[in-house]
C-alpha cells in the first residue's frame, strides 16, 4: 500500500503558495519603481470610482484614497525596496526547499517568525482581517516546514518516487 505523506504535501502546498507570494510581491516591487506619487494616485482613483459611487463611505476606497494621496518619491522606493527583497527572499528560500537544501529550512523558519512578530505587532496596533489571515497562514508554513526540518534533520525523509515505482507492488 503506498504511503500517503500528509504533512510533506502540505508543507509543498504551503511553500509553493509562499513562493507565489515572492514572486507578486517582486513584481510588485518592479512596478513601483516605474511609478509616481500622481500615477499611483490616478491609478487609485480609477480602481475606487465604481466603489465609492456605491457608497461613498467605502472604508477601504476612503482609506486608499488617503494613503494615495499622501505618498511620496521616497515612499514608494522605500515600499518597492521592501517589496523586491521581501518577495525575492521568499523565492530564493521557497526555491531552496523544493530543491530540498538543508540549509534553507531554518532561514524560512527564522523568516517567517520575523513576519509573523511583525504582524503580531500590526495585528495589536490595528487589526484586520486580512493581515490575521496572512499570520495564521505563516504560522502554519511555519508548523510545517519545522517538521520538514525536523524530519530531514532526523533522516526520516520520505524515499524518492522513483524507488517507489521500482519496489514490487
Amino acid at each position: 500500500m503506498k504511503h500517503l505523506d500528509w504533512w510533506g504535501r502540505f508543507f509543498r502546498i504551503g511553500i509553493i503558495a509562499k513562493g507565489l507570494d515572492g514572486v507578486l510581491e517582486a513584481i510588485g516591487g518592479l512596478l513601483l519603481l516605474f511609478a509616481t506619487p500622481g500615477m499611483l494616485d490616478k491609478l487609485t482613483v480609477a480602481l475606487t470610482r465604481n466603489e465609492l459611487a456605491e457608497d461613498p463611505g467605502d472604508f477601504i476606497a476612503t482609506r486608499l484614497l488617503h494613503v494615495a494621496s499622501d505618498i511620496t518619491d521616497q515612499g514608494i522606493i522605500f515600499a518597492a525596496a521592501y517589496l523586491l527583497i521581501h518577495g525575492g527572499t521568499k523565492v530564493v528560500l521557497v526555491i531552496a526547499l523544493l530543491r530540498k537544501q538543508f540549509w534553507a529550512y531554518p532561514w524560512m523558519i527564522a523568516m517567517l517568525v520575523a513576519f509573523i512578530a511583525y504582524q503580531g505587532y500590526e495585528l495589536a496596533i490595528s487589526p484586520t482581517a486580512g493581515l490575521l489571515a496572512l499570520t495564521a497562514f505563516d504560522i502554519a508554513v511555519t508548523v510545517l516546514t519545522w517538521h520538514e526540518y525536523l524530519r530531514r534533520k532526523h533522516g526520516h525523509d520520505v524515499a524518492p518516487r522513483s524507488r517507489h515505482r521500482s519496489e514490487p507492488t
